[in-house]
Parts: C-alpha cells; sequence; structure tokens
C-alpha cells in the first residue's frame, strides 16, 4: 500500500483483499487480524482514505478493512481499536461520511 499510495485502485483492491483476509471471529481470523494489524495494515488503511478521500471505494472497503482488522473484544482487539484512533482513522471515517452522504 505504501508503494502505490497515489493509486486509488490499488488502494481499494488491498482494502478489500484486508477485509477478506481479516474476517471472522475464530482463533485463527484473530491470528490474522493481529498479523495484519503488525505488519502496519492499520496505518496503511487510514493513510490510504486520507489520500483519496474523493473516491468512495477506497473510502467504503477502507471502513470495512478497518472493521473487520480492528474488532474483537480481547486486549488485542481493543489494542487494535486504540492504533486505528492514534492512526487518524476516526477522522477518515468522520470525513468519508461526510463526502458520501
Amino acid at each position: 500500500m505504501q508503494a502505490h499510495l497515489q493509486v486509488a485502485g490499488v488502494q481499494k483492491m488491498v482494502c478489500r483483499a484486508l477485509v477478506n483476509v481479516c474476517f471472522g471471529t475464530d482463533g485463527a481470523a484473530l491470528a490474522r487480524k493481529q498479523r495484519a494489524a503488525a505488519a502496519g495494515a492499520i496505518e496503511a488503511i487510514a493513510a490510504a482514505m486520507h489520500a483519496h478521500p474523493q473516491v468512495a471505494g477506497v473510502q467504503e472497503q477502507g471502513c470495512w478493512a478497518l472493521r473487520n482488522v480492528c474488532s474483537g473484544f480481547d486486549a488485542a482487539g481493543l489494542a487494535r481499536s486504540q492504533r486505528e484512533a492514534e492512526a487518524g482513522a476516526i477522522e477518515a471515517i468522520v470525513a468519508a461520511m461526510q463526502a458520501h452522504p
């Protein structure tokens, strides 16, 4: 995502891939969510959303990706949610809602 930050189509598809790979609530899914977060996915998703505020597909897939990567009520899930906030994702989500009502 970092190598092609300015290419909206790439950002959209990578967000979509993260949606798919981080789907689920079983132990394997939680491990994938943690692995994605450790690889910098949360920050990369937020950066993509900030880079393409007028591209609805990036915003939609970015929101879904953040949901799937950051979900979880265990300590690791709460830590991922905190990272989401620190990465500027809250602002990106609100901006997406305002730009694409």
